[in-house]
């Protein structure tokens, strides 16, 4: 347990603050990981679009697409994920996700392309997209499917005919109006996760995500409730920091980011600081996720996908949160409770 140095005033809780380890004085982080680090999204690409996949896919990303079908749609459009971007020959394409509207019903055909030649397709009807609505489509890769969910509901699941690991380019074509692509990780909280974490669309630059930002907590927080914070260091960082704060504006749990020594460190309410010994993410024009999750007896902290560690705070300080403010060197692109 910490202590406020020189004592602390009668009732004055007391939170304990912990990590996997603690950095010694003059420890020089580890390179980053290529697991740690995140493609950052893409806003208002011209279709038809082709980009590569850093890292290629494997099981656990995901990729989040989010746009509007036009009005005036007749015909229909496609998401391919290739392995390779060549134009001749074609490259095969592991998964074809093909939406198509010239009908009266709605519905998706998938396939795969291989060395030219396309296999059996599948045809899933009900298809939940509309002429003229947005969406969010969410492709999850797991080890021998990849899921997809529209608007938050799970619609198709499509076994892998050719190996993910070939996967590396993302093509899109057809019919859409695209706003965003995003690029992520599965939830690091649940081991051996195979379902959808919730889906939350990035807010294209709303200015109600100018920093600083506040955002409102009127329940509080309770046990199983996840923030998610997305967003993109700027070119000349200073310091980056998400704190929670009660309703007399104390702000027991603190995370920090400084650039100008590189740590990552949580933050008491009375000053003390605990470093966090993990590769440093914030770096100028890179993209982040900062995912805290809130359990019985205090809080897990993640970063682009990956588990870091915990804070111990008790049931009654969590349920008396009721502020989340973010501030520092950063453009936000999301932020969700």
């Amino acid at each position: 347990m910490s202590q406020p140095s020189g004592g602390r005033a009668p009732g004055t809780r007391i939170y304990s603050w912990s990590c996997p380890t603690v950095m010694s004085p003059g420890e020089k982080l580890d390179p980053i990981p290529d697991s740690f680090i995140l493609q950052p999204p893409v806003f208002h690409p011209v279709v038809p679009y082709v980009t590569t996949i850093f890292g290629g896919l494997h099981a656990g990303k995901m990729v989040v697409l989010q746009g509007v079908v036009p009005l005036d749609a007749h015909s229909r459009f496609q998401v391919d994920f290739q392995c390779g971007c060549s134009l001749c020959p074609r490259p095969d394409i592991a998964f074809h996700f093909n939406p198509r509207f010239h009908t009266t019903k709605p519905h998706v055909i998938c396939n795969t392309l291989h060395g030219g030649r396309w296999q059996r397709e599948a045809r899933w009807p009900h298809l939940a997209l509309r002429r003229g609505s947005s969406f969010l489509i969410l492709f999850l890769f797991v080890n021998e499917e990849v899921k997809v969910s529209v608007n938050g509901q799970h619609f198709l699941h499509f076994r892998y005919r050719l190996p993910l690991s070939h996967v590396d380019t993302l093509g899109i074509f057809g019919d859409i109006l695209v706003e965003a692509v995003g690029f992520l990780n599965i939830n690091p909280f649940v081991e051996g996760s195979r379902e959808y974490p919730a889906g939350h669309p990035f807010l294209l630059m709303s200015p109600r995500l100018e920093v600083p930002c506040s955002h409102a907590l009127p329940q509080g927080l309770s046990p199983g409730q996840v923030i998610i914070v997305r967003g993109l260091v700027l070119q000349e960082p200073k310091h980056f920091t998400v704190s929670l704060r009660d309703q007399a504006a104390h702000a027991p749990v603190t995370l920090r980011a400084s650039f100008a020594d590189r740590t990552l460190a949580w933050i008491s309410r009375w000053g003390q600081k605990k470093l966090i010994s993990a590769p440093f993410l914030f770096y100028p024009q890179r993209f982040f996720e900062v995912l805290l999750l809130f359990q019985e007896g205090g809080l897990k902290l993640a970063l682009n996908g990956q588990g870091l560690g915990a804070t111990s705070m008790n049931q009654q300080a969590l349920e008396q949160l009721r502020e989340l403010r973010i501030s520092g060197s950063v453009q936000l692109y999301c932020v969700h409770s």
